[in-house]
């Protein structure tokens, strides 16, 4: 639901930079692979340490690179599969070290085995949910359906929290406890929105193997 209007939003906001990186003759490809490595470097290095403000600044500088490579491809009218592939699969990847940043940090220093276990939960969730919706799409179905929390939720709750529990290194008290929260959400969201998609998938598999068979008995 979020990703439908603050794409929209943000890629208003960021078409004056993208057409200016165009001009720079920097591309698509090139803004993608830059942004994905910023994320992944900005949670792998700070995360585990606990340094979840500045680790958050640095995440989200980089994130917005999801929006700017796909409006500069449009700027140029270059949008292709290996484009979308591309972004697609990085994707995964940068959500990956957002949530693996976090299980190392409470496997270590943040010494919650709980909490570590509930990122990682976060992380594999995530992962199948965007694979169900892939899955589906493969096979020739719609998978016609808003999930609860799919990834621009995901990852606006879980930087939120993080960004506001790193503030207690800056002495704001009572903030730490919105990260464990923030995962639990995402986790939870994580499992009904996985659940719609696969009752989806289900319900237009049928509907479309009836229409087969009908027009098979024709």
């Amino acid at each position: 639901m979020l990703n439908k209007y603050a794409r929209a939003f943000f890629t208003r906001v960021l078409t004056p930079f993208a057409a200016l990186l165009i001009r720079l003759g920097i591309s698509p490809d090139a803004v993608t692979l830059i942004g994905t490595g910023g994320v992944v470097a900005g949670a792998l290095i700070f995360y585990p340490q606990g340094e979840f403000f500045w680790g958050t600044v640095v995440i989200t500088l980089f994130v917005f690179s999801d929006l700017v490579d796909g409006n500069m491809a449009r700027q140029l009218g270059r949008s292709s599969r290996w484009g979308a592939f591309l972004d697609s699969t990085l994707d995964r990847v940068a959500d990956s070290a957002i949530f693996g940043g976090l299980a190392l940090w409470y496997a270590g220093g943040g010494n919650s085995l709980t909490l570590c276990a509930i990122a990682i939960f976060c992380l594999a969730s995530g992962q199948v949910v965007s694979y169900t919706k892939a899955r589906g799409e493969a096979i020739g179905l719609p998978v016609a359906v808003n999930g609860l929390v799919e990834r621009a939720e995901r990852l606006v709750i879980t930087l939120v929290a993080c960004g506001l529990s790193g503030l207690h290194k800056f002495g704001v008290p009572g903030v730490e406890a919105l990260l464990p929260i923030a995962l639990w959400i995402v986790a939870i969201g994580s499992t009904v929105t996985l659940g719609q998609r696969v009752v989806t998938v289900r319900r237009e598999s049928a509907e479309a193997d009836a229409i087969a068979r009908g027009g098979n008995s024709a």
